[in-house]
């Protein structure tokens, strides 16, 4: 038992070690079908000669908080575990090439089953990156694969990357930055530890965006390169480096799935498709949600916590029962803690089938309703709009919200929203608690004289006091004939939001803004078409969002039934 593991379980709330001592074979090479070494830590619990073994590959190292919590805290509960170094990452060889792991993860199985001290039985575990290399290898693992620990991750990182179809600029350029920190010497990395995002904050408004990460890093960094080429979904890039299909094999194997995501995390809508096609196919996955951001600790307690249970559960660990205790029972495999003061709910499916959806519409005096607006348009007078303008060369800031790093989250919105580019609406006073809980969607009806534009969309809570908090929010970026015009030549945009969990109170007012981008979160529209990586022009752009009756904009929430 170690000092930090001991103040790790006090942190999630984990019982105390199933045994005292833990062993470490480090740096234990793995020879890859090309020849590549990998190296990877074995972590060996007490009295545990032959058994089950957790694998667990990263591309952040395997000492320090990976090694902790992914590799003794688990031990300590009595089971192997194996963590390894991704490709081109801390100690491995060749040349990291990222989101590209079925082949090294299928041949890393392959070796751990071999091993004498694996009883043919495997499970995964660990968040993000470490999540997408879970279901790399889950195929190849087939039947030996019981229980997948996967935390704030998905099975595809291409969506996530062209969130609503624009770039994550924020989250791919930090990313980027971080593992070229990572790579570096040790007197490089403390230079650039000491700079902290000052040399990134400078780099997200390079034009063109081809030499962000150049200035970000010092030089060229391939992959950021491709990620600014390779903005298809059908690209035989992103084809390469999608494991959404295995999802089925999971479902059909029986994989015990516990899923741990956060409101405000960066890859919440692609886990909740994955739980969702883990559902058609017969799957019953364990899911945990909360008002999190990418890797929070309490997220990540919540996540450990269900993860291990299952590992008990399905393992049997030393002893044979379940000591971990977890938020999920058998008949409630959802489990929701929501932002607002609302408390948890323990659900049968996500999303809960109960919720009602209600819809508040956009309004001419900027009141937020859930009337629609009245018909004001007979005899051709066209009831106005409201302007919002866009500038890419001073674009609409991003304020809070899922981002990988820097001020995530629920953030105060006043400085945002007295901005003259961001239209704002406000509902009256709630008479009651509205509980929203489930998706979130919206359509923008506008006119715009330019094709290229970007339509942001966000939900805030705005308290007795008239401060302004963020909820959920979502973008789209519209091109040429998409949306299609309607013949008066507005364009109906339809955006799906981030999912929500989260109690506005009574007295309480919803609040909705408009505008046209999130940046640098998401990349600027120049609002020219040119390549993403190559654009250097650009173009002022100006849309009127309508809202009348012919054009009703509006905001439509998944809200918990009045009980």
């Amino acid at each position: 038992m170690s000092l930090a593991t001991a103040v790790l379980r006090r942190a999630m709330r984990l019982p105390a070690p199933r045994v005292p001592r833990v062993s470490v074979d480090r740096d234990v090479a793995v020879p890859m079908p090309d020849g590549t070494v990998l190296r990877h830590d074995h972590h060996r619990p007490a009295g545990v000669d032959r058994g089950p073994v957790v694998v667990v590959r990263s591309p952040y190292g395997r000492a320090g908080w990976i090694g902790t919590v992914f590799g003794r805290l688990v031990a300590e509960r009595g089971f192997q575990v194996g963590v390894q170094s991704v490709r081109g990452t801390a100690g491995s060889g060749g040349v990291l090439s990222p989101f590209d792991e079925a082949d090294d993860g299928a041949a890393f199985v392959e070796w751990v089953l071999d091993q004498p001290w694996c009883d043919g039985r495997l499970a995964t575990l660990g968040p993000s990156y470490l999540g997408l290399t879970q279901w790399a290898l889950a195929p190849a693992a087939g039947k030996a694969l019981r229980v997948m620990g996967t935390l704030v991750t998905a099975s595809s990182f291409r969506d996530q990357t062209y969130a609503g179809g624009s770039f994550s600029l924020d989250n791919a350029l930090s990313w980027s930055s971080m593992m070229r920190t990572m790579a570096a010497g040790p007197i490089a990395r403390t230079v650039r530890l000491l700079r902290g995002r000052r040399t990134i904050t400078a780099a997200l408004d390079t034009l063109p965006l081809s030499s962000a990460d150049r200035r970000a890093t010092g030089g060229e960094v391939g992959w950021f390169q491709e990620w600014l080429r390779e903005s298809d979904p059908a690209s035989a890039y992103w084809t390469h480096r999608a494991y959404t299909g295995g999802l089925e094999d999971v479902a059909r194997a029986g994989v015990e799935v516990t899923m741990l995501g956060g409101f405000h995390d960066i890859f919440l809508p692609w886990q909740l498709a994955d739980h969702a096609a883990l559902r058609a196919a017969g799957a019953r996955p364990r899911l945990v949600l909360g008002p999190w951001v990418h890797t929070a600790g309490p997220g990540m307690a919540a996540g450990m916590r269900e993860a291990l249970a299952a590992l008990e559960r399905v393992l049997d660990g030393a002893t044979g029962t379940t000591m971990t205790a977890a938020d999920t029972t058998d008949e409630t495999p959802v489990a929701v803690t929501l932002s607002g003061g609302g408390g948890t709910r323990r659900l049968a499916d996500w999303p809960p089938p109960d919720a009602v959806e209600r819809t508040w519409y956009l309004r001419a005096d900027h009141s937020l309703s859930v009337q629609p607006p009245p018909d004001r348009t007979a005899g051709g007078v066209r009831w106005p709009g409201t302007r919002v303008d866009y500038d890419p060369a001073d674009p609409t800031p991003a304020v809070g919200g899922p981002i990988l790093t820097g001020r995530s989250g629920p953030r105060d919105q006043s400085e945002l929203e007295a901005r003259p580019d961001v239209a704002v609406f406000t509902s009256d006073p709630l008479a009651e608690d509205v509980v929203a809980l489930g998706p979130v969607s919206a359509t923008v009806h506008l006119r715009a004289e330019v094709e290229h534009l970007d339509v942001f969309v966000r939900v805030c809570d705005v308290d007795p006091r008239g401060r302004s908090v963020n909820v959920t929010d979502g973008l789209v970026r519209l091109t040429p004939g998409a949306p299609a015009a309607a013949a008066d030549g507005t364009r109906a945009v339809d955006l799906e939001l981030w999912p929500a969990g989260h109690r506005f109170a009574a007295g309480h007012r919803l609040r909705l803004q408009v505008s046209g981008g999130a940046h640098p979160r998401f990349a600027r529209n120049h609002g020219t078409g040119d390549a993403l990586g190559e654009a250097t022009t650009l173009v002022h752009q100006s849309r009127e969002v309508l809202h009348d009756a012919a054009h009703p904009t509006a905001v439509r929430l998944a809200v918990e039934p009045r009980r």
